[in-house]
């Protein structure tokens, strides 16, 4: 009998720390508002501190590597694939879009907490809050090519659609799913050097399995193709292309679109329940850590 009351009240202390924790983080970002918004802006700057053209370099470097896909498949290649009737460079180019800000988060937001260990034995800060900024520092980024791509759409001769508002809920949710994600990694990156080593080896090739420059709805291989709905990076370069080029509607699309939109869903709260369960773990032995 006792163990059994041992296990329920440890259940329910977990639980109930948990709750707590949900509560304490969105209270610490509440106070420290303006100093995430401003701490971000100086992780922009301090990224790319000493560079001739400075931030620039943020849309250089996958400008860079988009051209070199597309050299790839449509000139080396000596083909030139369409999608639907779309040409595979504009494909790429918006699938592209939301890998880059993913890529980012997680390659840098894992080790955001290790890079900026001078907050953290910092009492009146909240360690929160690091992942928070660097995921908006990259967010800036992601704006910026963004608009870049559109300005490209339109010189191409697509036309401003409703469909494209959708924009900002996929924009907002793929923020708050790998800040989310972040709050799982970065502290355990902070206790882990071959985590961190393990996620940039990995970043590489998962952009491959990620539907970036591939149409994943049409993959001849049922099950890759139902593997890749659980891809929540597959999910986003889908979500941008049906609202910027194929002019669909969040729970439209060629292949079970509503498993792919639950599956999203229990993936988004499931993260979050990691992420602050991680969060609380780990937060009180950082600074012993670092």
């Amino acid at each position: 009998m006792n163990n059994g009351i041992n296990i329920s009240s440890g259940k329910k202390g977990i639980f109930k720390r948990m709750l707590e924790s949900i509560k304490q983080i969105p209270l610490e970002h509440k106070s420290f508002g303006k100093q995430i918004f401003m701490l971000a802006k100086n992780d922009l700057i301090k990224t790319y501190k000493g560079a001739v053209i400075g931030p620039f370099w943020a849309v250089m470097k996958p400008l860079f590597q988009l051209f070199v896909y597309w050299f790839a498949f449509t000139v080396a290649m000596n083909r030139s694939p369409a999608y639907g009737g779309v040409p595979f460079f504009v494909f790429a180019m918006v699938g592209f879009l939301p890998w880059c800000f993913m890529s980012d988060c997680v390659s840098r937001g894992s080790k955001c907490i290790r890079d900026n260990r001078q907050f953290v034995n910092k009492i009146s800060f909240p360690v929160s809050t690091i992942p928070t900024y660097t995921t908006l520092s990259k967010f800036y980024v992601h704006i910026f090519l963004f608009v870049l791509a559109y300005i490209y759409l339109l010189c191409a001769g697509y036309r401003p659609s409703i469909y494209h508002i959708q924009i900002i809920g996929y924009s907002g949710l793929m923020f708050m799913f790998f800040l989310a994600l972040t709050w799982s990694l970065a502290p355990m990156c902070a206790f882990s050097k071959d985590l961190e080593s393990f996620i940039t080896t990995i970043m590489s090739g998962l952009f491959w399995l990620s539907g970036v420059c591939f149409d994943s709805y049409h993959i001849k291989n049922d099950i890759i193709r139902k593997m890749l709905l659980f891809n929540p990076m597959t999910y986003f370069s889908n979500g941008y292309r049906k609202a910027l080029i194929y002019d669909q509607w969040f729970f439209q699309g060629y292949y079970r679109p509503e498993y792919e939109n639950i599956i999203f869903i229990c993936e988004f709260v499931l993260i979050i329940i990691l992420g602050v369960f991680n969060y609380n773990r780990l937060r009180k032995r950082l600074p012993d850590v670092l």
